[in-house]
């Protein structure tokens, strides 16, 4: 065989597909689909074919785990993105244009204030930042350039809780979009889309996977927003990597346990926290001594695996900090390890003595995602660490 036909060989393959039926998708790691003839490529590009023309629109494996995404926020349609920020950049700019408005909680994760402050605003949209009490006063939270009034619940890092339904409601009632960050609470917790909520964004990189081996982001809704936000997707190149997707699909498939084991190792943390005289302040939706118990109570099915502690000043969290040996400091959150941060150091670095005022961050606060470790572990660990 002359070394011609032997390169042709290699590169071509087979050209025939194994007949298999496999139980778990499979990675496509491929960047692009083959056609039979142009009358094929024709049907595809109007919308007439179910196959696929390059990885960057969409991609098998990632369509698939996306399915899952929206069955679980019982929405039409679902995309993935490759970050959490991802998700939010491509649905801001898919859904604003210049002179618009986004009113925005600030009390929300710091990346995202600074994509509104220091990104968007150089396409003349403006944010108009709200406390959480102006927040509840949803007659007064809308105004004439309102398009998006973005929000979280519970609020990254505090937990406090804001009432989802009526925020929502007052979108709707002045015809603007409701956003909300869902990725502490995951659709287990909280279905904010059954509460009148337009879309749905959280971050896949915590809870959603599971692991801390995925970097994604999701949003969820109806088809037709979805899909304008698909179209943004397509152009800034924004979609996740099949081989992310594959992982991500395999911790969704443990989601449901891994969300109770969350849930019940925080309040439990939490209690035991509560009844420490060193710590200033314990913040956790599942206590009654939480200022927003009632309504986290009635809006959500469980409180997910986030606390935090005030120990009030940077000096006494950052030594408390230090000294913890169980749980590990880093920056992320909703693994199966326990996680701490210090929020001043890490999601609102950068953030201005007022910003951190108006989001209720103290520099003494200690963020606490709460692994799968025993959690008797988990509370000898911050006893001693208090020292």
């Amino acid at each position: 065989m002359n070394r011609e036909h032997l390169a042709t060989k290699l590169v071509r393959g087979s050209g025939e597909a194994a007949a298999a039926a496999p139980l778990t998708t499979p990675i496509y790691s491929t960047t692009t689909f083959v056609f039979e003839s142009a009358e094929d490529v024709r049907q595809y590009q109007e919308g007439r074919s179910q196959k696929y023309l390059y990885s960057r629109y969409e991609n098998p494996t990632v369509v698939e785990v996306e399915a899952r995404i929206a069955a679980l926020d019982s929405a039409e349609l679902g995309l993935l993105f490759s970050s959490g920020m991802a998700a939010v950049a491509t649905t801001m700019m898919a859904l604003l244009k210049a002179g618009d408005e986004v009113v925005c909680s600030a009390g929300i994760y710091g990346g995202t204030a600074h994509f509104l402050q220091d990104l968007l605003s150089n396409f003349s949209v403006t944010t108009r930042f709200v406390t959480l009490e102006e927040l509840r006063d949803s007659g007064r939270l809308v105004g004439p350039r309102t398009r998006i009034v973005w929000f979280e619940s519970p609020i990254n890092p505090t937990l406090r809780c804001v009432d989802v339904t009526s925020i929502a409601q007052a979108c709707e009632r002045a015809n603007v979009l409701s956003v909300i960050d869902n990725t502490f609470a995951t659709a287990v917790n909280q279905q904010p889309l059954a509460r009148g909520v337009t879309l749905v964004m959280q971050s896949a990189t915590k809870y959603l996977n599971g692991h801390s081996d995925v970097t994604g982001g999701a949003v969820t809704g109806g088809r037709t927003l979805v899909e304008r936000i698909s179209k943004a997707r397509r152009l800034l190149g924004t979609v996740m990597d099949p081989a992310a997707a594959y992982n991500l699909g395999r911790g969704l498939k443990t989601l449901l346990v891994r969300m109770d084991r969350h849930n019940a190792s925080a309040l439990t943390l939490a209690r035991a926290l509560e009844q420490d005289g060193r710590i200033a302040r314990v913040c956790y939706p599942g206590l009654e001594s939480h200022p927003d118990h009632r309504l986290a109570k009635a809006q959500m099915n469980g409180f997910s695996g986030m606390v935090a502690i005030d120990l009030e000043t940077y000096e006494g969290a950052s030594r408390v900090f230090d000294r913890l040996r169980v749980i590990r400091r880093a920056a992320s959150l909703g693994g199966v390890e326990s996680l701490a941060s210090l929020p001043v150091l890490t999601s609102h670095w950068g953030h201005s003595h007022e910003q951190l005022a108006a989001a209720g961050i103290s520099p003494g606060l200690i963020r606490i995602s709460v692994g799968l470790e025993d959690v008797g572990d988990l509370i000898e660990d911050v006893k001693q660490a208090l020292g």
